[in-house]
This record gives C-alpha cells, structure tokens and sequence, in this order.
C-alpha cells in the first residue's frame, strides 16, 4: 500500500495489541503495527493473511503510513514504558493527532499525560480495554475517557471491534468523560472484579469445606448457578475451572494450583483512592487484603499448626439446601459489590470532575468485559429509571433482591464463622450493608473520644453549630 493510507496504528503486539489489530482489519479498517521486536511485526503480517494490515519495527515509518488525524494506540506495559513510547511519537506526530494508552496506566500518569500533550496540539485518551486476550480478538469492552469531540473521530473504529450486546447489537464503548475518566472507570472496574473472585473462591471454600462437595460436583453447581441470576463470565469460567482434569497427575487442576494469588495493582489503586475520597468499598479493600494474606503461604502453614483448633458445627448442613443459601448469598454479595463500584465511581465523577454517566458504564459492561453478568441489565435500568441515586442498593431493582437473600447470607456466615471458615469478603459485605441501612451508627462515641482527647469538637443532634466539651 502507498503512504499515508492506513486508519489505525497500534504500537505493542503482543498477544492483546496483535489480536486487538487484526478486530481492527476484520471490520473493514486498515491498520499499522509498530513494535520494537521484528518477531512480532513479521508475525502480524504472517497472520493478517491478506488482511489490510502492516507491520513495522520503525517508528517513523509507522507514522507517516496512517492517515490522519492520526489515530495511534498502545498496548504496552503500563509506567514509564507509556511515557517512553510517547517521546519516541512526537516527533513525527502533527496537531491534532490522538494518542490511546489501552492499558492499565493509573490514572493520575494519564492526566499528567493527556496536559502534557495538549499543550503540544495532540489529544491523548486513557481507554480501559477489558476482556483479556481473546475480548480483543473478538470484542472488548472499551471505556475510553478524554476530550469529547475528539472522541468522534476514534468512535467509528472502537464501536467496530467492541462486544456487542442485545438484540440491537448495542457496542460495549461509550465515551466515559474528561480527563483520566476512562482509565479510572477501568480502575473501579477491576476492583470490583478483585471483589467477586474472592467472593466465589470464599463460596466455593464454603461448598467444599461446610458442604463437603468435591470437585465434579462443583462443577455441577457453579454451571446451574450460570443458568441463573447468578450468570457471568466469572461464574462460567469458574464452572470450566472444576471441570478440567491435571495433566500431571490423576487429580483434578483446581487441587494442584498453589494458594497465592498475586495482583497488578488495579485493586489496590481502587482502595486506596475511595479511601482518599471517603468512599467504603470493603468488600474491594477485604479481596485486596486476602491477596496478600495468601501471600503469606509459609507464615500461614505454620500457624495452621499452632492456631487451628479444628471447629465443627453442632449441625450436619443438607447439602441441597447449603447450596442453595450459598448461591443467594453469593448473589447477594455481588449486587452489593457493584453497589460498592458504582457509588464510588458516582463521587469521583464530582471528585475528578469527569462527569461520568452511570448508565452508559453499566450498559458497555453487559458484554466483553471480565465483570459482564446479568445483573448488569439490572443496573442499567437502575440508573435509567433512578439517574440520581446515591447508592443501588436503595433503588428499587436492587432493595428487593437484597431483602430476598440477606437472610441468606447470615444463615452461610453463621454456619461458616462456627466451623472456622474464612469469609473477609462475605462478612465485610454484609456488615457494610448493615452499617449503610442503620440510621443511627454509634460513631457518636467515636465523636466524644476525638472530643476528649484531642478537642476536636463535635456536632449535636438537637441544635446546630459546633461544639466541645471541657470532658
């Protein structure tokens, strides 16, 4: 092909940049690849088989192949990485060129980014790309954030290649707001995944260990649950999970798999942000916490010795029925979870000044994305017919499921906290529920003490103004 002809550039093709291009060419775009590694640029071309698509190792040939408004994105390890990728682009880039970081940069770099390339004449987007190598092959969830009209020009091309959901094939992307807005909704987004493995990895511990099934019949259960309420993409995948046999060995994988699960950072940044903001998301913060506990693997085995006092329960639980109280109380603990996400994303719109809208965001997670599950649906018409509410567990396609199966989760948590079982997640969760429905928190105590030791006043019920005591 001549010069100047292709519509998208992507730079990093590794697996996710390779399969996110060749989406890119099969809806009728020609795309650029550019990587440092001639391995990876000659195996884009050897499998775009005769696909509109190029692959190249120059920077500057790269640039001058696209057409413009140059359309460029990364898909490279987030940090410095995005930072250097961005200085090699300048000069060759013009005004009014737009550069998409797709990875999982945190978003205060993305700020600092997209100012820093404004006041060069280019537009820079942050845009979470969820759904894992095989979402960018064959359809994402994309929550790009940046500047709005900018944002047309990119729109043709990720509407393209997004997840489509519905009988409209609606596209999972939406333009998320200013700023950093994309890549801090991916954020959120990902702790409140951090939130629901844990949750079902604390069901599955329940089933196994109060319920005494073994592996095949965890399959069985974790498939009905996907034919339920309960149905998403981690409760498929987790059902795939018990099914799969160890090639190594006669026992089934899932047995085999050391017990530390490691983390990017994705989580962690959701805490430690809503802390910043003085928004809870415990159930994200209790996940995050497991995370490093089981990264204590050694400290843990040793203190199985000396600390396990090998509780049983008074009662034997009827399978069938812990079952079924373990699913109402996993469905419980999602719905509040997203809960959780969404009011945060809520205040850091204010916070940030991103002006999200809740409904588009449920809306392009109802497909591609790791978090997709039904209840998304549920959420969307939440904000739809409620765009106000402060909290989803107040509207009204959420109170009546949590008031349906809370029962539930108390009756799992009493059975399993009596036989030793750890549940950070499950009980975090319910005891945010608890606190947030309480119109009365005895943090008035809490008040007092600040009040006594430090005279940090304090406010009154009955009157207004403020006020300290001489305790």
């Amino acid at each position: 092909m001549s010069q100047a002809t292709f519509d998208f550039g992507m730079i990093g093709l590794g697996v996710m940049g390779r399969n996110f291009l060749l989406n890119v060419a099969d809806h009728g775009f020609s795309a650029a690849g550019l990587d440092l590694d001639a391995e990876k640029a000659n195996a884009l071309e050897q499998e775009a088989a005769g696909r509109p698509i190029m692959g190249t190792t120059s920077t500057e040939a790269f640039v001058q192949a696209l057409s413009r408004p140059r359309k460029v994105m990364l898909l490279v390890p987030a940090g410095k990485v995005v930072d250097s990728v961005i200085e090699s682009l300048l000069p060759y880039l013009e005004e009014g060129d737009l550069i998409v970081d797709g990875g999982n940069s945190h978003f205060p770099d993305t700020e600092r980014r997209a100012k820093y390339l404004a006041d060069k004449g280019l537009y820079f987007f942050g845009a979470g790309v969820s759904g894992g190598a095989e979402g960018a092959r064959k359809g994402p969830s994309i929550m790009p954030g940046g500047d709005k009209e900018a944002y047309e020009i990119l729109r043709p091309v990720l509407e393209a290649v997004s997840a489509k959901v519905g009988p409209n094939e609606e596209p999972c992307v939406a333009h998320m707001g200013r700023g950093a807005a994309g890549h801090y909704v991916k954020m959120v987004h990902n702790g409140i995944e951090y939130g629901m493995m844990q949750l079902i990895a604390e069901a599955y511990d329940l089933l196994k260990r109060v319920g005494g099934l073994d592996v095949p019949q965890l399959h069985q259960v974790f498939d009905q649950w996907n034919q339920g309420a309960l149905r998403s993409f981690l409760i498929e995948i987790t059902a795939e999970i018990f099914a799969q046999r160890d090639d190594l060995t006669d026992g089934w994988l899932v047995d085999a798999i050391l017990d530390k699960a490691k983390q990017k950072g994705t989580g962690k940044w959701s805490s430690q942000n809503a802390m910043d903001i003085g928004i809870p998301v415990p159930t994200i913060d209790a996940a995050v916490s497991m995370r490093g506990i089981s990264a204590l693997k050694q400290e843990r085995e040793a203190a199985d010795k000396i600390l396990n006092p090998t509780l049983t329960s008074d009662a034997t639980v009827d399978q069938a029925e812990w079952i079924e109280q373990v699913g109402k109380a996993l469905h419980f603990a999602f719905l509040v979870t997203y809960a959780q996400g969404m009011a945060l994303l809520s205040d850091a719109s204010v916070e940030h000044d991103y002006d999200l809208d809740m409904e588009a965001i449920a809306r392009i997670w109802r497909g591609g994305c790791i978090i997709r599950a039904d209840i998304l649906e549920q959420m969307r018409q939440a904000y739809s017919t409620q765009p106000e509410v402060k909290n989803l567990m107040i509207s009204e396609a959420f109170s009546k499921d949590l008031l349906a199966t809370q029962g539930a989760m108390r009756s799992v948590l009493r059975e399993g906290i009596a036989q030793g079982v750890p549940m950070l997640a499950f009980s975090s969760t319910l005891q945010y529920f608890d606190a947030y429905r309480t119109g009365r928190l005895p943090l008035n105590v809490v008040q007092a003490q600040r009040d006594y030791f430090g005279s940090h006043t304090y406010e009154r019920l009955d009157r207004e103004g403020i006020f300290h005591t001489e305790w």
